[in-house]
């Protein structure tokens, strides 16, 4: 069999390729262009051969993709590849950002996070094809549309999927050292909104009770509340509609990071403590989703990191392997136990800016990482 590692793996293609994909952008909340980039996808997977499927979106969020590759055993569980399609990038940010390579850096609005290492893992299944390699598993890939937003629509699907597997790859960028992750911290969302009494700003300013005023005053109490094990971040901020005008109603966001289930567990309790209708303004704390602590350490998990790290040596280069914050849909699979193996795509820096990029060199070596994860696990 031809090693994995000599297969025909080419920068220069590889950008050629993602340069589609990186140019239909398709933000979280705008469905028609996320399904836009699933129909670039689906074509790429069918070219291939696979069964692939479409799967409808619910909860306004875009459709998810399915494709089972070619494989004697195809259909039975193995190899799943898990990444999503959306980014937190507008509608237009091609024109701020757009795709474009400056020597051995490449620029986009996602192609750090994830579509460059999607991509990348989907070369290594197309260029085993090509070679006529039968991986000892067969593979699945499941892309999806709401991962940016802590996948509300699309966890039960990938929890149920995954089950089926005996191994999972989540493509996200590596971290910044080019490590992969084997355990997450927890990450909770909140919806807040406080609700006061309107009035004329110039010509009754003292009967209304500002609601811009009452959350304002909480976003230093919300983030003074970060301790090193538990972080909070007020990160969307909406309210208002006519300055002459005392706001009644105010919505906010906040992100929460807990290391443990424990801190966790207090750091909600400390969230929802703030709901109050005791003052003229009312505060509504109400949690949103929640992605579950991925504890480290698991044994399938360990094992995959240690083939990953040697295949790392024989390409040229050492993985690490440790817990981290950010949040990814391989919480969901980490949690529930299953050999997850995460952030072993591509490198680069400033993921969800308008800097973001990928270091070149690291697409050939993440596709033969991934060639020969594909021909290894389970061997």
């Amino acid at each position: 069999m031809t090693n994995p590692l000599d297969l025909p793996f080419d920068a220069d293609e590889m950008l050629a390729g993602l340069k589609p994909w990186i140019e239909t952008e398709s933000p979280t909340f705008d469905a028609a262009a996320v399904n836009r980039m699933m129909d670039v996808v689906q074509h790429e997977l069918a070219a291939l051969g696979a069964r692939v499927e479409r799967i409808p979106g619910r909860m306004g969020f875009g459709d998810s993709v399915r494709a089972t590759m070619p494989h004697p055993k195809a259909g039975q569980g193995g190899i799943l590849l898990l990444g999503h399609m959306d980014t937190v990038h507008p509608v237009g940010t091609l024109k701020q950002l757009p795709f474009k390579r400056e020597g051995g850096i490449c620029y986009g609005p996602g192609l750090m996070d994830m579509k460059g290492g999607n991509y990348v893992y989907l070369d290594a299944l197309r260029k085993l094809l090509a070679a006529g390699i039968e991986t000892p598993l067969p593979v699945t890939v499941l892309f999806t549309p709401d991962e940016e937003v802590g996948t509300p629509s699309t966890r039960e699907l990938i929890e149920a999927e995954a089950k089926r597997h005996q191994f999972i790859l989540v493509p996200e960028p590596a971290r910044p050292d080019g490590g992969a992750v084997i355990g997450r911290y927890a990450i909770a969302r909140f919806n807040l909104q406080t609700r006061g009494k309107p009035s004329h700003a110039g010509w009754a300013l003292a009967e209304g009770r500002s609601a811009i005023a009452e959350m304002a005053k909480h976003v230093a109490v919300i983030e003074g509340m970060t301790t090193e094990g538990c972080t909070f971040s007020l990160g969307v901020f909406n309210a208002g509609q006519w300055v002459n005008c005392v706001s009644s109603v105010c919505d906010a966001e906040v992100l929460s990071m807990a290391k443990t289930q424990e801190q966790l567990d207090e750091g909600v309790g400390r969230m929802l403590a703030l709901n109050s209708d005791a003052g003229d303004v009312i505060m509504e704390v109400t949690r949103g989703v929640t992605r579950p602590v991925w504890e480290p350490d698991q044994p399938g998990t360990m094992a995959m990191l240690t083939l990953a790290q040697e295949i790392g040596r024989e390409i040229g280069f050492e993985l690490t392997g440790s817990s981290a914050g950010g949040g990814s849909d391989g919480n969901f699979t980490g949690f529930l136990g299953l050999p997850t193996l995460d952030s072993i795509g591509v490198r680069g820096k400033g993921l969800h800016t308008l800097k973001e990029h990928i270091e070149v060199d690291s697409l050939v070596e993440r596709a033969k990482l991934a060639a020969a994860l594909y021909c290894r696990l389970g061997a």
